[in-house]
């Protein structure tokens, strides 16, 4: 594998060698599933081109045209004067590659149930979510085509990477020496069955999350086969008894969204008896439809006479347990030791600084501080960096009807406050504690009533004030 490594990094079948020699029409075009601008964008049959054709766009090219290093690969197969790839190989963002199993398009035969899916917006999302700090010990669980390794890599000591497909593994394994990426040790099994007794620095998983009713031949990438969304609830729940104190887990989850029942409630029950400092953020909801359609795409499912019968037949099952939307987000899970653990659940759809994980472990201090802060009038607050106070009101008018609190950096929060929330943050420096500031403050508010200081807690809770 290392002769194709290096023919690949000289080719220049990297993200941008791609993204460039594609341009951006047909790079756009590509992300729709159309493939024409693609293919005239790679007509000339140069080097580059081919191995666009080959391994990313998935279609045959002439034998001719092929370097040796690709055909002693074992990754294609020749057929007369033609060469397919056997397999999806992808440049990665980490300057890695990435082997798993091509998706599938319309009019393609279907998934094969032990089906490697490739890396997407799931992958980077939760790459994007995990913490930037050095650890000693990560588990990858269930990393499919291993692509969190490769993130894992430059900041973990060691690395142990599960599935429960065997098919997974093996292309992990070839996706991490092509990326360079050695001594990862990689175990069959399901959820934390490989690794009972042992305990991380970190664990991430990008698991089956899919909320589906169970089928024969489900895919095993997405589909747990576990009743609703218990798979997730389990996953959580099991995690504390492999983390090392002060051990963090990442993890995407999707969760149900129940007639009469307050999805806060639900998912910071899976978390409430974990002994875990935790942070929810639901990124999206989507009504039973949506979601349905969406999942059968991903399958290529539309245009198939089995499309109508399995929509509907999911649909119901949707009905049958009165389920009016699935919520996708992030779960981030702290070991802090503590006998006061913090859950933070909360809706965040708006555009937020990425990548999160550059800021994360600031988000869950922050969470945890607010809660188990005493005596707040003696603390010593500074305002966060880049908040912004915006104030709406009439023309002329002398007061404001409104003052928003807005920060440009993170998590990008805006919250609507008072006059002396307000006048808070312009003055907190981490010079004077906050009660004689808070009773300064209604002095020159004029009502005469001082504020209570634990009445600031929510906004150190999301970050407008430091501790």
């Amino acid at each position: 594998m290392e002769r194709l490594r290096h023919h690949l990094l000289e080719t220049g079948y990297t993200i941008d060698g791609v993204r460039e020699r594609l341009g951006s029409m047909a790079a756009s075009a590509l992300a729709r599933e159309e493939l024409v601008p693609a293919l005239r964008a790679t007509a000339d049959g140069d080097p580059l081109g081919t191995l666009i054709r080959l391994w990313w766009l998935g279609v045959p090219v002439p034998a001719k045209s092929v370097a040796p290093e690709v055909l002693e690969s074992g990754l294609v197969e020749t057929d007369g004067d033609q060469v397919a790839a056997t397999v999806h190989l992808q440049p990665w963002e980490t300057g890695g590659y990435l082997v798993s199993d091509r998706k599938v398009r319309p009019g393609d035969p279907g998934l094969r149930p032990d089906h490697v899916v490739g890396a997407g917006g799931a992958s980077a999302n939760l790459a994007q979510l995990v913490t930037r700090r050095p650890v000693g010990r990560a588990l990858d669980l269930g990393t499919g085509c291993g692509v969190q390794v490769l993130h894992l890599a430059g900041r973990a000591e060691r690395i142990v990477a599960t599935d429960l497909n065997p098919r997974a593994l093996e292309l992990a394994r070839l996706s991490w020496e092509l990326s360079g990426v050695g001594d990862v040790d990689a175990r069959a099994g399901s959820m934390f069955e490989p690794v009972e007794a042992e305990s991380f620095d970190l664990v991430v998983s990008n698991p089956p999350f899919v909320i589906a009713p169970a089928r024969a031949g489900k895919l095993t990438y997405r589909e747990s086969g576990r009743e609703g969304d218990d798979f997730c609830r389990d996953l959580v729940r099991r995690t504390p008894h492999h983390l090392n104190p002060g051990g963090q887990a990442h993890f995407l989850a999707n969760w149900l969204h129940v007639e009469g029942e307050d999805w806060h409630d639900r998912v910071g029950g899976w978390l409430g008896e974990t002994g875990c400092d935790a942070w929810v953020v639901q990124r999206d909801v989507q009504d039973p439809a949506e979601y349905v359609e969406l999942w059968l795409r991903d399958a290529a499912e539309q245009g198939t006479s089995a499309y109508t019968e399995h929509y509907d037949r999911w649909l119901g099952w949707f009905d049958e347990r009165r389920i009016e939307g699935i919520g996708f987000g992030w779960i981030t899970m702290r070991n802090s030791g503590t006998l006061d653990p913090v859950v933070r659940v909360e809706h965040l759809a708006h555009q937020v600084s990425l990548p999160v994980g550059d800021y994360v472990d600031s988000v869950v201090d922050a969470i945890a501080a607010a809660h188990r802060a005493q005596g707040l009038d003696t603390a010593l607050l500074r305002t966060a960096d880049g908040l912004l106070d915006e104030r709406i009101g009439l023309p002329g008018a002398e007061d404001p009807i409104r003052i928003v609190l807005r920060q440009t950096q993170g998590l990008r929060r805006s919250r609507e406050v008072g006059t002396v929330e307000a006048a808070l943050a312009g003055v907190c420096d981490g010079e004077l504690a906050l009660g004689p500031l808070l009773n300064v403050i209604a002095e020159l508010v004029g009502d005469g009533e001082i504020p209570d200081s634990d009445a600031v807690r929510p906004l150190i809770a999301e970050g407008y004030f430091l501790l």
